[in-house]
């Protein structure tokens, strides 16, 4: 199934046409005379853990929603009345928030409008702050800048598990966006993934332990884990901090496994699962930023467009369900800030039997939103009008949690509007 993924995406790509730093402390850890980084760690792009306590968050939750697929304006933003996104229209930005209309991607050679990208953009706050991993086809990339949730980890003591990335099934190169090559963070500052690629790979070394196993049933468990292993193609950080769980992620899988079962008949699936997941996270785990990358738009390129429009509806659909149990729980109710951003656009070629392509770089692919709503953040009776970037948001979120982003972009700024 993955080698199918990346062949329909190196065929598309083919025939496309053309995200204030700190005072004292944290700038004193950068200095001449702290010892530095060992040719190893640079090459894997983290550091040991800092000597000196990091301090409590005390700040908002966050949880950033990629309206993942690409989707346009047109069906979400533009017309109130019919958009197929009521909740995060109607609800987030009309009664709590604030709405910026005329997000954009810029158009430059060398910036895609695309899955991977478009996610790149929002955690690092750069168009260029990642390299594609030449040995493989797809979008496998390491960010050569921090991202988002490397900041806040390195700045707070935010446990590992309280900084999540729910992914999708299919999208299997997204699993490993957690951490960047940068010398001063990196992978003892990433963050964790919730998917069901992570489920599977628990069962099998749960399997793995029985002592009962007979020997050609655990060779083919081992080589099954083996190869799902394989895929991730940035292993080799694991050199230095082997850990691929923890006892909170064992105990989360544990009771998945004990409500769903293991045959993946039974729990949701598509984006549906990945809501399931960030509300069971927001129960377990309690993190403190959460991404949860939704991706079912993106199935347009074969089907309907009732597809796609379907697809937007279920992803408001899971915003609106983990808005009301953030709302139910004391310990997240007034607390917590959503943002709602797309990974791309889409193109409006009405001269294609499904004018809903994105891989071909136009205009209206570029064209993209945000929302926000929660503590902090403005609220507005009218969109914002002016034209802003999807890469500032990185540096807003530094500003509304109180973490230095001193690797975006400068030139995008912060979207000081969307702060009260």
């Amino acid at each position: 199934m993955l080698s199918q993924e990346l062949n329909r995406r190196a065929f598309l790509g083919k025939t496309a046409a053309g995200v204030a730093t700190l005072s004292g402390g944290l700038l004193a850890g950068c200095t001449s005379q702290q010892p530095q980084p060992t040719d190893a760690l640079l090459n894997l792009g983290g550091t040991a853990e800092e000597a000196t306590p990091r301090i409590p968050y005390a700040g908002p939750n966050l949880i950033v929603i990629r309206f993942g697929g690409g989707v346009r304006r047109l069906e979400t933003i533009l017309h109130p009345e019919k958009t197929y996104c009521p909740f995060i229209y109607h609800e987030l930005y009309k009664k709590r928030g604030v709405l910026f209309k005329n997000v954009e991607i810029e158009s430059a050679p060398g910036i895609e409008t695309s899955h991977g990208q478009g996610t790149m953009h929002i955690i690092t706050g750069k168009y260029d702050g990642f390299e594609q991993d030449p040995a493989f086809l797809g979008e496998r990339f390491e960010p050569k800048v921090p991202t988002i949730f490397e900041y806040l980890r390195k700045t707070y003591d935010v446990s590992e598990h309280q900084a999540l990335i729910i992914n999708g099934e299919d999208r299997i190169s997204e699993e490993f966006y957690t951490f960047s090559n940068h010398h001063l963070y990196g992978i003892h500052f990433r963050s964790t993934v919730l998917s069901l690629y992570r489920f599977k790979t628990y069962l099998l070394r749960e399997e793995l332990k029985s002592t009962q196993m007979p020997g050609k049933e655990r060779s083919e468990r081992q080589a099954k884990l083996n190869e799902m292993e394989t895929q991730d193609y940035r292993r080799k950080g694991l050199e230095i901090d082997k850990t691929v769980t923890s006892p909170e992620l064992d105990r989360f899988w544990a009771g998945w496994k004990e409500y769903y079962g293991k045959t993946g008949l039974v729990n949701p699936r598509g984006d549906r699962v990945l809501t399931t997941l960030a509300l069971r996270a927001l129960r377990e785990l309690r993190p403190r930023m959460m991404m949860i990358n939704y991706q079912d738009p993106d199935y347009v390129h074969w089907g309907p467009p009732n597809f796609y429009t379907r697809a937007i509806s279920i992803i408001d659909d899971g915003v609106q369900q983990i808005h009301d149990a953030v709302q139910a729980d004391a310990f997240y109710r007034d607390n917590t800030v959503f943002v709602v951003i797309p990974d791309c656009g889409r193109d409006n070629n009405l001269c294609m039997s499904v004018p809903y392509q994105h891989h071909f770089g136009s205009k209206s692919s570029h064209q993209i939103f945000a929302v926000a709503a929660g503590p902090g953040i403005a609220r507005a009776r009218r969109p914002v009008d002016r034209k802003v970037q999807q890469i500032s948001l990185a540096a807003t979120i530094g500003k509304l949690m109180k973490f230095p982003t001193n690797y975006v972009d400068a030139g995008a700024g912060v979207l000081d509007d969307m702060l009260a």
